[in-house]
């Protein structure tokens, strides 16, 4: 929509300025990468793409396998669990504690630190998605206040005024379009997807601990499922 507007005045050649973009692409680009040690700030360009292409895990297919692993612990043993698939990394790792013979709390002791180490991660490269967010409209700022100067101390050369005027307005429309159509839905994007693995991986702590406990895989689903919308809650009741 704002690219018709744009083209609705004529094209887009007038909103277009290379002082501006230097401006406010670049000073973004540096100040943003003050904010954070260098290794994450790089990495943060990887976890924004993830924003496109988000690896979605999904809660239905855990509680259906949680409930076929629990059916094999009851009805063969722990060790019975050995190599058996399982859809990521996380819950093989648990799925081995079991069978190495963790307890139920040094089972939730350790995957619940590793949750808070997970949101400790994304929440390091969140921020420097953050950062561009609060700093855009600043250079924005910055650089129309550069084109105002340009304006004014060249008032005596007409010529001088429209680039001079571009600058002051451009980098502000700049600094918003990054902020709010790029970074900001970006941000929200990730801490929703942040959340969404959070509780995934709470349901294996869930699902594990009760395996280890000694649960019936009924009660184990009935435990997991509470964590999902009322459609897929149904859904699963339907298939038991």
């Amino acid at each position: 929509m704002i690219l018709m507007a744009m083209m609705s005045g004529g094209g887009i050649g007038p909103f277009i300025d290379t002082p501006s973009i230097l401006i406010v692409f670049g000073g973004t680009f540096f100040a943003v990468m003050y904010t954070t040690p260098l290794g994450t700030f790089l990495g943060s360009f990887g976890v924004m793409a993830k924003a496109f292409l988000p690896p979605i895990k999904k809660y239905d297919e855990l509680v259906t396998r949680m409930v076929e692993l629990a059916g094999i612990a009851r009805k063969d043993g722990m060790m019975a669990l050995e190599g058996q698939d399982v859809p990521d990394k996380f819950f093989s790792k648990g799925l081995q504690m079991l069978v190495d013979g963790a307890d139920e709390s040094k089972l939730t002791a350790q995957l619940t630190q590793e949750i808070k180490a997970m949101k400790s991660r994304h929440e390091a490269n969140q921020n420097v998605v953050k950062a561009w967010v609060d700093l855009a409209p600043a250079m924005g700022m910055i650089g129309t206040l550069v084109g105002l100067v340009l304006m004014l101390g060249n008032m005596a050369d007409p010529k001088a005024i429209g680039p001079a005027m571009a600058v002051a307005l451009l980098t502000t429309l700049y600094g918003a379009f990054i902020a709010n159509i790029m970074f900001s839905p970006m941000l929200t994007k990730l801490e929703g997807f942040t959340a969404h693995e959070a509780i995934y991986r709470e349901m294996v702590v869930l699902g594990l601990k009760n395996i280890a406990r000694g649960e019936s895989p009924r009660n184990i689903q009935d435990q997991m499922v509470s964590n999902l919308p009322p459609k897929t809650q149904a859904a699963l009741e339907a298939a038991a």
